[in-house]
């Protein structure tokens, strides 16, 4: 299903003018340097390539992404491209000390170049042959052409050949055309049945390599990989591929295309140790362009300067401010089609391999009205003016993750999870909330993310039977009969009368006794009740706390049905509920006070 999806994608987009998606045999590769040759094969200079690409507020040269052939699968022993290449293979030299790693890449280079060539009636073809057998690896470090940029060249970085300082050989019309020949006279003789296209064709021993995934090897990893016997079907032995035969147009297809998403840094996001590619079955990148802004609440998770189209920006804004007003989504702008397919992939690093996390496909107009869910469900009357109507998924994560910690980053299986539960509409994973309620006991920091992730767990999580119902509301329900959230609301009211009794005091009752009464009640309740009795004798106004007070505890009964000695997990959060909307209430009653005064 996966490769299937991204086989159609690369044929959506290869038969798309405006798409610079690379064509069968060949690839994208990042190039830093051309080899500027002349006709006779000498090695004249070396020109830089790097381009300027913004980094934050900085600048920074990056080497460009240039098509170039593409031979297939690349294996851990030594295998040279076809016109560029590392300094290992185009000058036999690197900075590891491998010599003789160094002179077999080089002569894989030349093999491959002297062979494919030797038959082009083309200048520029005779001059590269010419260059591979003139050139005498062992005294290439003292060329006077390599001495500027020996340092850069060694580093790392890819290459590719100019002749006189004029067209790419790798671009020139008649090389192209001989190139394109070979790779469609294949000779592979393994035909099967290809598991992705359906149809007899050559099947692919190797498959490339997918790079662009966060935390993976620099040369990039495999999705489908079999290295060892164990994992070898019967009869499969030292065939690789055969045992998940796909074919070699499409083994290129999946990996050109996800390579191509890969490398888009404005479509794809960062969960945990996920790496995030989203895909729409059209050419218009306007869908990617809206999902990558609704995911992440109209922000982008990348230190890169984003431009987004402006009607995608336009749309999700429009949304959101249904969703803070709390109206229905309606359809969407005439530019989206909402039957269209969506694909959203998370593939994280394992090894020299790639794991998928979750797939997930679905009709872009079901994928907007699920995460529109997502923010309706989180939404919560708001504990100061200036928080969002809707928040990002990374500010969700955030507040599961310690201040403290060196490490800010979310558990990456609950963050994948998390994002699943999103874009599916299923109930959030249980160790979302557990992780908020950890770190509102260690923190005893109640604020308005905290309690929108605790709304939301419980509304899905009870959404088919109701329970606390009349409580997972926007603001202050004073009419609930739930004990828990009338604890809670007690807990915020016992706190008002103590601040109101002793001005700019440095901690509350919540420093010292939250955990207690949200888990225990009635180890910690009598002693709060008490001491808010001295409170209301200090405080200007004790008489109007202690009306509250007297009010929560008539609907509470405590005479008859006392306070319970712990509560579950879920009412835990019910209580929190109950302190956070009461706390709001009463602080936005005297901040209305304050302004008709």
């Amino acid at each position: 299903m996966i490769l299937q999806s991204l086989v159609n994608y690369y044929e959506i987009l290869a038969n798309d003018e405006e798409s610079n998606i690379p064509k069968l045999g060949y690839c994208k590769a990042k190039i830093s340097y051309a080899v500027n040759i002349s006709v006779d094969g000498e090695l004249l200079n070396i020109i830089p390539l790097k381009i300027g690409a913004p980094r934050g507020k900085k600048i920074v040269e990056v080497s460009q992404s240039m098509e170039v052939p593409d031979l297939g699968g690349k294996t851990s022993g030594v295998k040279s491209n076809f016109l560029w290449g590392n300094s290992n293979y185009v000058f036999g030299i690197d900075n590891k000390g491998k010599l003789k790693r160094s002179k077999e890449c080089f002569e894989a280079f030349k093999q491959l170049h002297t062979k494919f060539l030797q038959d082009i009636d083309n200048a520029m073809a005779k001059a590269v042959t010419n260059f591979v057998s003139n050139w005498d690896s062992d005294k290439a470090m003292e060329h006077p052409a390599l001495k500027e940029y020996l340092d850069e060249i060694l580093s790392g970085g890819n290459f590719v050949i100019k002749v006189n300082s004029g067209e790419f050989v790798h671009q020139n019309k008649e090389i192209r055309q001989a190139w394109e020949k070979h790779i469609s006279n294949s000779d592979n003789i393994n035909v099967m049945q290809c598991l992705v296209t359906g149809k007899d064709s050559s099947i692919a021993r190797l498959h490339p390599n997918i790079s662009g995934v966060r935390g993976a090897l620099s040369v990039g990893g495999s999705m489908v990989s079999f290295n060892k016997p164990a994992y070898e079907s019967y009869g499969r032995d030292d065939q690789q591929g055969l045992n998940a035969p796909v074919s070699e147009y499409a083994t290129f297809a999946y990996t050109t295309v996800l390579n191509y998403l890969l490398a888009d840094i404005s479509h794809k996001i960062y969960l945990g140790d996920a790496t995030i590619v989203f895909w729409a079955e059209s050419p218009k990148k306007i869908y990617q362009d809206f999902m990558s802004l609704y995911i992440n609440g109209g922000t982008v998770n990348n230190d890169e300067n984003i431009v987004n189209d402006e009607v995608a920006a336009s749309e999700v804004k429009s949304i959101f401010e249904k969703i803070a007003q709390g109206k229905p989504i309606d359809e969407l702008s005439d530019v989206f089609d909402e039957k269209t397919n969506f694909h959203i992939l998370a593939i994280s690093p394992n090894a020299a391999r790639l794991a998928v996390r979750f797939f997930i496909s679905n009709s872009f107009g079901e994928l907007v009205n699920k995460i529109a869910m997502h923010y309706r469900d989180l939404r919560i009357e708001k504990q100061y003016p200036t928080d969002p109507d809707v928040f990002s998924i990374w500010r969700l994560l955030n507040e599961t993750v310690s201040p403290k910690s060196n490490d800010k980053a979310a558990n990456p299986l609950m963050a994948g999870a998390t994002l699943k539960a999103i874009i599916t509409g299923y109930p959030y994973p249980a160790s979302l909330y557990n992780s908020i309620m950890l770190r509102i006991k260690a923190e005893k920091d109640i604020n308005y993310y905290k309690v929108s992730i605790i709304k939301g767990y419980l509304l899905r999580k009870c959404k088919s039977t109701n329970k606390y119902k009349e409580v997972l509301v926007m603001a202050l329900n004073e009419n609930s009969d739930n004990r828990a959230y009338i604890f809670g609301r007690l807990f915020a009211v016992l706190e008002k009368a103590q601040l109101d009794a002793n001005p700019g005091i440095n901690s509350t009752i919540k420093d010292r006794y939250f955990t207690s009464a949200c888990a225990t009640p009635a180890s910690v309740f009598p002693i709060l009740l008490r001491l808010s009795q001295h409170h209301i004798s200090k405080a200007e106004y004790g008489y109007a706390s202690d009306k509250k007070i007297a009010n929560i505890l008539e609907k509470l009964d405590i005479d008859n049905n006392p306070f319970p000695s712990n509560l579950l997990l879920d009412d835990q959060g019910v209580f929190i509920l109950g302190y956070y909307h009461q706390r709001n209430a009463l602080y936005q009653k005297n901040n209305n006070k304050s302004e008709e005064k």
